[in-house]
């Protein structure tokens, strides 16, 4: 009877210790924000652990890195970032963790857009929010595939399949876009958003975005640029004014009410939400902000 209960015990720990092996075996890395995350889970599937540092709802760009994300920094195999001046939080926090990590900047191979003019603040004249354009995020996915392989040669064949599974859905969006787009009079697609993240959509979809912020929300609005966008809603009859999960409503508050445009809806630009929201992916994110700006623009 004891040898059985041996047996018993030794194969109950075994089962317990097989996950806990194949968790510790899981590829750490680190997406500095909650949408490269996304992708990065999608190539990565149950190979990686992926920590975010800047979470859901989260805004990159007034982050401070806390000492844990210093320490998630310097246990991770990779690093996963946006770059375009995106981070500027970054170099710092690599130092101080003095990680070994391989730093991976996804949007390598994407041609950057010129940003807001004086409002660029800290990321120059580059707009950071390339992923707003749904070609440009295939190209955040392969840049991650092949980081993934390169350090995790063994998990070449799951990388290469989850990376094609998530492009054919990626490429379905963009015609999706693409068709929603065209349901909307050229004349009606105009946008007014909190701050100038959408720049890349309106390129790649033929949408007009103008904002009182750059594309940094840190960015200082003045009195002459809100007088010019009240000026721009009035003679062009600007449907709406939209708002973000990432910035002060106020500013956008004060423009709807002194021209009659209505709010639109909440837009996600820089960052997911959480489970209780509409944009727990990316995929969700754009068709959340397609649906919006239709039913704005040709209500």
């Amino acid at each position: 009877m004891l040898t059985r209960r041996h047996a018993i015990v030794a194969a109950t720990a075994l089962l317990v210790a097989a996950p806990l092996r194949a968790q510790e075996r899981r590829l750490k890395v680190i997406a500095s924000f909650s949408i490269l995350g996304d992708f990065v889970r999608n190539v990565g599937g149950d190979r990686v652990e992926v920590r975010d540092l800047v979470g859901p709802n989260g805004n990159a760009h007034v982050f401070e890195p806390s000492p844990a994300d210093a320490k998630a920094v310097a246990d991770a195999k990779l690093v996963f970032v946006n770059g375009l001046g995106f981070e500027g939080w970054l170099d710092r926090l690599v130092k101080a963790s003095g990680t070994r990590a391989t730093i991976v900047v996804a949007t390598n191979g994407i041609t950057p857009r010129e940003g807001a003019g004086d409002h660029d603040h800290d990321h120059g004249k580059v707009d950071p929010h390339a992923w707003q354009s749904v070609a440009n995020a295939k190209i955040y996915v392969a840049a991650i595939r092949d980081a993934l392989i390169a350090a995790d040669p063994a998990g070449k064949t799951v990388y290469e399949a989850n990376a094609a599974t998530y492009l054919a859905k990626l490429d379905a969006l963009d015609q999706e876009v693409r068709a929603v787009v065209a349901g909307i009079p050229p004349e009606r697609r105009r946008v007014i958003t909190s701050h100038n993240a959408f720049g890349y959509f309106g390129d790649a979809y033929g949408v007009d975005f103008t904002a009182p912020q750059g594309v940094s929300t840190e960015a200082e609005t003045s009195a002459r640029d809100v007088a010019a966008i009240i000026t721009q809603i009035r003679k062009q009859k600007i449907a709406a004014v939209f708002l973000e999960n990432v910035t002060d409503p106020r500013l956008v508050k004060q423009i709807a009410a002194e021209t009659g445009a209505k709010i639109g809806g909440t837009l996600y630009s820089d960052a997911l939400t959480d489970a209780k929201g509409d944009a727990t992916s990316y995929i969700d994110l754009i068709r959340h902000n397609l649906k919006e700006f239709a039913g704005a623009l040709t209500g």
